[in-house]
């Protein structure tokens, strides 16, 4: 018989969680507004609102915690962290900030300033924060994803691609005067953490190199992609995870990155450049807003532990564990009958909430409700990828009606184990058994302008 795959590590701290009851559940999330996000971590038995800044680090990492030192500038663990990026992912200059968002606020503040309603920006869905810098500056976010991630029940293995077609014609209609940048985010969060195959990568570049347009990717789970890359394409199946990180870099002009995923840290973002002049200029935005540039916002210890996380994260025996184990709760789903984004992507499972509540208007916000059901049955935290984060219409205040209504289970990183994921999928499936009892969702309280889902206060309807 052959041996069954675990875990490639031992678990040596354990944190204890609290069992609470259904009538503290309910509560507490109606206090909260039914914003799980307003929900306080000891009222969560398993958390999967983020994969963001929640693994657990390696004793190796620890172990760079503890001699990390604290220089304002050029600290030790900086120059760890630059040999990393060099060895790892092939950039010569690079700034480091406190969390992948930031990284967006300077590059986009260089390369868009304040104001900049003519500029375009192409990508495949455009994650919450990327969108609203964006849209914050007046700019347009444009979502050339292909047509088949939008089908939750595709057998497609690289769903992350972005459309050809569509982005030559954006890149021909707006040329470089209008497109300051493509950002292609991989693995791509918003249609359910799908890869991007290396053909795509390779076209898109070729395509940017044609007209003149920077490339760069929003690469917090690049490894993750790097391992769909190995598994699912042909001709790379002999080529290790590093091997393939370092192809598919060489075809970017830089990259935004939140360490806090495929880092696997507590916090920290990378922004990186080819260019030394765009490089330059980015500095003074990252002094402003992050601090010096060899540490942006972060200790020293903070660096010499992502500069460590980076290396583990292009491990294959580690991907295989930590994809598998998201695989596993998503096929456990779908062997219940629960519409899931298909295949399973690297870092969560995204439930289809339309399926799964069709008789909820999606202005009732099905993703959110079912993300408050979870929680209420069985203590498990999720986040909706659907209308609520979608925001309103940065111009004409409408609501906008995404096509995927998600709710995500984010698996932090060397967390939890088989059984965690196996309650999980035993929740789910008690609502999806009586699915047609909850009849009406959300109505809306108050909102923030951008970003509402952190924020916002919701009603019962």
């Amino acid at each position: 018989m052959e041996l069954p795959r675990i875990e490639p590590y031992k678990i040596k701290m354990v944190e204890p969680v609290l069992f609470s009851s259904r009538e503290d559940r309910e509560r507490w999330i109606r206090e909260a507004d039914y914003n799980l996000f307003n929900l306080k971590s000891e009222q969560v038995l398993i958390d999967v609102l983020t994969d963001s800044g929640t693994g657990a680090m390696s004793q190796k990492q620890w172990a760079e915690i503890m001699l990390g030192d604290e220089s304002y500038a050029g600290a030790t663990s900086y120059y760890k962290l630059k040999n990393a990026i060099s060895e790892l992912l092939g950039f010569p200059f690079f700034l480091p900030t406190h969390q992948g968002r930031a990284a967006e606020n300077v590059l986009f503040q260089t390369l868009l300033g304040h104001d900049a309603p003519d500029q375009v920006i192409p990508g495949n869905s455009h994650f919450d924060t990327t969108k609203g810098h964006i849209e914050f500056r007046h700019a347009k976010p444009l979502d050339i994803t292909i047509d088949e991630a939008f089908d939750t029940t595709l057998e497609h293995p690289f769903k992350g691609n972005l459309n050809l077609v569509k982005l030559e014609a954006a890149l021909r209609e707006y040329g470089p005067a209008r497109i300051p940048l493509v950002l292609v985010t991989v693995t791509c969060n918003s249609s359910g953490g799908q890869p991007v195959s290396m053909a795509n990568l390779r076209a898109v570049s070729d395509l940017c190199k044609k007209y003149g347009v920077r490339l760069f990717f929003d690469a917090a789970r690049f490894a993750e992609n790097a391992y769909f890359i190995k598994v699912r394409e042909p001709g790379f199946a002999d080529s290790t995870i590093r091997e393939i990180v370092r192809e598919m870099f060489s075809y970017a002009d830089g990259f935004t990155m939140s360490a806090k995923k495929d880092g696997i840290v507590n916090i920290g973002g990378l922004l990186a450049f080819r260019d030394e002049d765009l490089f330059k200029k980015c500095c003074t935005f990252n002094i402003i807003y992050e601090g010096y540039i060899t540490y942006g916002g972060l200790a020293g210890r903070d660096l010499g532990a992502l500069s460590q996380g980076l290396y583990e994260s292009t491990e294959f025996d580690y991907l295989q564990a930590r994809v598998g184990q998201v695989e596993y709760l998503g096929k456990r789903l779908r062997e219940f009958g629960i519409p899931v984004q298909w295949p399973i992507g690297g870092h969560a499972v995204f439930v289809d909430a339309k399926k799964f509540f069709p008789h909820i208007p999606q202005d009732e916000f099905p993703a959110q409700l079912l993300g408050v059901e979870l929680y209420i049955e069985a203590g498990v935290r999720a986040v909706e990828i659907g209308m609520l984060l979608a925001d309103r219409d940065p111009v004409t205040r409408q609501e906008r009606y995404p096509a995927l209504e998600l709710l995500r289970l984010a698996i932090p990183r060397r967390v939890y184990n088989q059984q965690h994921m196996e309650y999980m999928a035993v929740a789910l499936k008690n609502l999806w058994d009586r699915r047609e009892s909850i009849t009406r969702g959300f109505g809306i309280v108050s909102e923030a302008p951008i970003m509402r889902h952190f924020t916002v206060r919701l009603r019962r309807l």
